[in-house]
């Protein structure tokens, strides 16, 4: 019998564990370990930060669900990885020893790089659920006395749909508000262009959002390094394509909601060996680590270099079309290793997003992710919008049932008029 535990109950996580319990013989035990009973749909996030969605709306308790499929669970956390010795030191100090160790933790938020940045400083966050409520108490004060606001990404970001996300969502829910004409709006981000996204760029993506960005009166800043965050006051830093000293600007602000850059969960990061210096984990062609190869990754967590050298740095995101394949590499190779067979699953590094804008969206499609690419094309409708609606219900209810069918391949790509990818 093997033990096979998933460190982390978030997309990733909770994907993997129900998708190896499906592969493998009841002979084999999985344990998944969280922090805390809820599983949150993290890219409804924005809804919750403005009032749209209440956080009860996008979360699950996952314990039941899991037991239900025969998925033992833990909601402790981790305190370290003890990768030499094939075992997890949980925080109450109990010890978890496994076969094989699938890490899907997402990052570390580290709102700490930025003086006054985050929830504990002076701006909001969407990266996690509970954030998003506490950014929709400080934007419900923020709606008795409008003002500027400032969306954006800091440097070393990688996920820039939700910022892209928020600040065309804040929009649009002003303007039902009839308040629009009072509040200023700055998009502040390392990006070395507006629609780069990590990505840079895919298909017209540049001329595509900032567009959106004009027809919604939103002003940018690119090539943008936030250099501290004081009550009501962003201090950033502009630079030129060099990389040299462009200008300065203080931004007031009355409300702002800014994505950090993302580090390994320091129970991982802290096994030095099987990580990048940022606490990635190292992965190899079939989602293992190199160093130890009981060990696989999915998602937030795993090392994807930067898809290009930018003034100010960016990394490179993971979408959830991306971490649903490298899940069902992971589940395939470990049945293959129990059936004493090397791994040969591969996931397709394919980037496809849908990023609401409130009353509209847009969807980016990447072939692969880094270029040159196969397939690359961006678009815009209200569709987009409906299709993220569903894929919230799609996903909660595939966390509730264990359904193991692979969401990406069989809704949205239909809807984009893609056939399956492999």
């Amino acid at each position: 019998m093997a033990h096979i535990v998933v460190l982390g109950a978030g997309i990733g996580g909770m994907t993997a564990a129900y998708e190896i319990r499906e592969k493998l013989s009841r002979e084999h035990r999985v344990t998944v370990v969280g922090e805390g009973e809820q599983f949150s749909f993290t890219p409804s996030n924005p809804w919750v930060a403005v009032g749209w969605r209440k956080p009860a709306d996008i979360q699950v308790g996952v314990r039941p669900h899991l037991a239900r499929k025969g998925i033992d669970f833990d909601a402790g956390g981790a305190e370290r990885v003890v990768p030499e010795e094939s075992h997890l030191l949980l925080r109450d100090g109990r010890r978890l020893d496994y076969d094989y160790l699938v890490i899907a933790t997402g990052p570390r938020l580290a709102f700490d790089e930025v003086p006054g940045l985050g929830p504990s400083g002076h701006t909001q966050s969407v990266c996690t659920t509970p954030h998003a409520q506490a950014a929709w108490a400080a934007y419900e004060e923020f709606l008795k006395d409008p003002g500027p606001v400032v969306v954006g990404a800091a440097a070393g970001a990688s996920c820039f749909g939700p910022a892209y996300e928020f600040a065309m969502i804040l929009d649009a829910d002003l303007r039902k508000r009839k308040l629009r004409d009072k509040v200023p709006m700055t998009y502040v981000s390392s990006e070395p262009y507006i629609g780069h996204m990590g990505l840079g760029g895919v298909g017209d993506s540049k001329t595509l959002l900032e567009s959106e960005f004009r027809q919604r009166h939103i002003k940018w800043l690119v090539n943008a390094r936030i250099q501290k965050v004081d009550a009501g006051l962003m201090h950033v830093d502009e630079l030129d394509g060099r990389g040299q000293p462009l200008a300065s600007h203080e931004l007031p602000f009355k409300f702002s909601m800014v994505l950090p850059a993302f580090t390994g969960v320091d129970a991982v990061r802290a096994a030095k060996e099987m990580c990048n210096p940022r606490g990635f984990v190292q992965i190899d062609a079939h989602q293992r680590n190199p160093r130890y190869p009981n060990i696989y990754s999915a998602g937030v967590c795993v090392a994807i270099p930067p898809v290009e050298v930018t003034p100010v740095p960016t990394g490179a995101p993971k979408t959830g079309f991306m971490i649903e394949s490298m899940v069902s590499a992971i589940a395939a190779n470990i049945a293959l290793e129990l059936d004493g067979k090397p791994p040969t699953a591969v996931a397709t590094w394919n980037a496809v997003c849908l990023a609401d804008m409130g009353d509209t969206g847009a969807a980016f499609v990447a072939l692969p992710q880094i270029p040159p690419r196969n397939v690359t094309w961006a678009k815009v409708g209200k569709w987009v919008h409906l299709a993220k609606v569903a894929y919230e219900k799609y996903f909660l209810a595939k966390m509730k049932s264990g359904n193991t069918e692979p969401l990406y391949e069989k809704y949205i790509l239909k809807l984009l008029g893609i056939e399956r990818l492999k």
